[in-house]
């Protein structure tokens, strides 16, 4: 792809996010209307003059304390999700993987279970359940990178994808026992896992947006070895490249990006699965090019995705796990049928 289309593309995706960001304002529960933005506008713009329509307050807190870092939250989580995704079907030479290949999700689902059932105080303004599900998401990485090493250092892609479905399927026992036992939490710690972005607050914006950037930074760094190891170890290695401490910034920045997201919206599914590949198949295979563009591509999949979500059943709202599943159910089916072929051939 040239660089003038390349180019085309971004902004393409860069103006359908725009786009999708000016209109989530304007919809949900209470829709507000282009006169009401109009006029919020106006009393920025005449800060301390009298006006002759005043602001209602409700407007205000409607945009200012609900809508709007409900939305740069779902344009971090599909940004973290979507980078995270890309960098392990890199890392992993698999375009199936996703975000949670290596146990993220269900470290986290513990984690959070257990601040739940147990009625942890927040420390400081950060819930207990959002702390536990990073620390679970980002201890399950850890030990599964610590199991794989017994196959080698660094660890084959293959022993580590074995260890993270291991230490899946064990979290997800000690989840079962856990609710087993605390019946009563149920409904609660079900809906933590189906995912959400309410109740978004600036302040946790300002703890887990962060994460999610830093994490996103190492991955965007390690792109060009990102390339390398897609071809091989023993090409990596005879091109000059430390394998080691490639595989580790790629694991490490991937694996903060998605505990991050899982942390403050719950599991997500499905996201960092469609919006790389649907991506690269704009773009190519070059993840110089398809980060940035993977990073807007899953932005525009969730932020869409909790619009259907907020006003699907309104003044119910669906969680949107419920929506990015049923997306993406269908597209990885897709993708496995057409893989299939090739997989039969091996």
């Amino acid at each position: 792809m040239s660089h003038r289309r390349y180019g085309l593309s971004l902004l393409a995706l860069f103006l359908l996010l725009l786009g999708t960001m000016v209109y989530s304002l304007f919809v949900g529960a209470v829709r507000l209307s282009g006169a009401e933005l109009w006029a919020l506008l106006v009393s920025w713009v005449h800060s301390g003059q009298n006006l002759s329509a005043p602001v209602d307050p409700t407007t205000i807190t409607i945009l200012f304390s609900i809508r709007l870092p409900r939305i740069l939250l779902a344009l971090s989580v599909g940004a973290a999700l979507s980078v995270s995704g890309t960098a392990f079907q890199g890392f992993f030479k698999n375009i199936l993987a996703d975000p949670y290949v290596i146990g993220a999700s269900s470290g986290a689902a513990l984690g959070a279970a257990i601040a739940m059932v147990l009625n942890l105080p927040p420390l400081g303004p950060v819930s207990s359940a959002s702390l536990f599900a990073f620390v679970g998401a980002l201890g399950a990485t850890v030990l599964a990178f610590a199991i794989s090493r017994a196959s080698g250092d660094p660890p084959p892609a293959a022993a580590l994808l074995l260890a993270g479905t291991a230490l899946s399927a064990l979290f997800s026992s000690l989840l079962s026992l856990v609710l087993v036992a605390r019946d009563k939490d149920l409904h609660r710690v079900y809906y933590w896992l189906l995912g959400g972005l309410g109740g978004t607050t600036w302040v946790e914006l300002v703890y887990t947006i962060p994460l999610m950037v830093g994490g996103c930074t190492l991955v965007f760094l390690a792109a060009r070895p990102l390339d390398l190891l897609v071809q091989g170890d023993d090409v990596a290695q005879a091109l000059g490249l430390n394998v080691k401490r490639a595989r580790l910034v790629v694991a490490l920045g991937a694996s903060m990006a998605a505990a991050a997201a899982v942390s403050s919206a719950g599991i997500i599914g499905f996201v960092g699965l469609v919006a790389p590949h649907m991506v690269r198949l704009l773009i190519g295979p070059s993840h110089g090019r398809l980060l940035p563009a993977a990073a807007l591509g899953g932005a525009v999949l969730v932020l869409l995705a909790d619009l259907i979500a907020r006003t699907a059943a309104a003044p119910m709202e669906l969680p949107i796990g419920i929506v990015t599943s049923l997306i993406g159910a269908p597209f990885f089916i897709y993708l496995l049928v057409k893989r299939g072929r090739n997989l039969g051939g091996q």
